[in-house]
């Protein structure tokens, strides 16, 4: 995720997080990202695991992520607890977010410092989050928006979280929350701004689905490069599965078309808003040079 997110901070534009809980949604997600040339991040959350096993969902991201035409980054979104952290990094995810953003700030610190330190040893990224991104209930009134503002990550504390913890990806509360909202949210932009300019590490947008347009590009604008989207295609699968469910003779396998090709259309259109299309080809033009620092030493222990 470190290497796909530098790219989008570098050239201002942002790579999506969708979650994928099943085969059809995971092929949906590939699907889009090759037929766009767009670098995409996958896996699932924590509060999403009784639907599929890390276990399960390990034998089916990681190969397909693998095959990929694109940079494919799998990810633990929202690890709740060290041994769910441990057990995605020993399964071979390549990324992984470790949220203890309900605990006390210098917990916070302390956790995420040391899961930083394990999850590169074994070569992965990692998110942290400070402030806090609530449920879709919250900050519904004036008053209540007021509140929630109370959580949101302040720019000095931001930077003195990526010092001591080490952090890739730092997902920061500015007026967003997670799953349909039940109201329109109001985004802090200037804040985003704020935090962006302070902490040189690639900021995370939690909470996208249900964000207008203008939304998006403000805060992709104002310095977001990853965001988070699962609410959005979740329902897009079910509603053309409804669509296509006729009549009872219909069999599960008769629905799973529309479903993948309903999930990969709803992720086109995010990743068009998020400007990543076509990035894959532009990245792979330029070659990092510490990549080929490590090839060239590798080929020349042979010669040695």
């Amino acid at each position: 995720m470190n290497e796909v997110l530098k790219d989008a901070q570098k050239n201002h534009y942002a790579v999506g997080l969708f979650n994928a809980v099943s085969l059809e949604l995971a092929q949906g997600i590939i699907a889009a990202a090759e037929e766009t040339g767009s670098p995409v991040i996958f896996g699932t959350a924590e509060v999403l695991l009784p639907y599929n096993s890390l276990d399960d969902l390990a034998m089916i991201l990681i190969p397909m992520a693998k095959r990929a035409k694109v940079p494919v980054v799998v990810h633990l979104d929202h690890g709740l607890h060290k041994e769910t952290c441990l057990k995605a990094l020993k399964l071979g995810f390549s990324s992984i977010m470790y949220d203890c953003s309900t605990d006390s700030y210098e917990n916070n610190c302390a956790r995420v410092k040391e899961m930083a330190d394990i999850a590169h040893s074994y070569g992965a990224s990692i998110e942290g989050e400070i402030g806090h991104v609530g449920g879709s209930e919250g900050a519904a009134t004036a008053e209540q928006q007021m509140d929630a503002a109370k959580f949101y990550t302040r720019p000095e504390e931001a930077k003195d979280f990526v010092d001591r913890t080490g952090v890739d990806a730092l997902a920061i509360a500015v007026g967003t929350a997670h799953g349909a909202y039940k109201l329109p949210p109001k985004l802090d932009f200037e804040r985003i701004k704020q935090i962006a300019a302070t902490v040189p590490t690639p900021l995370v947008l939690h909470g996208g689905s249900g964000l207008t347009d203008d939304d998006f590009r403000k805060a992709i604008a104002a310095g977001i490069s990853k965001v988070n989207i699962f609410t959005d295609i979740n329902i897009a699968a079910v509603e053309a599965a409804l669509a296509h469910f006729t009549e009872m003779g219909k069999g599960l396998i008769d629905l799973l078309p529309s479903v993948r090709e309903a999930v990969k259309l709803s992720v086109i259109e995010k990743m068009r808003l998020f400007g990543s299309c076509d990035r894959y080809t532009a990245a792979a033009a330029t070659p990092d040079p510490v990549l080929v620092e490590r090839v060239v030493a590798e080929v020349l222990k042979h010669f040695r």
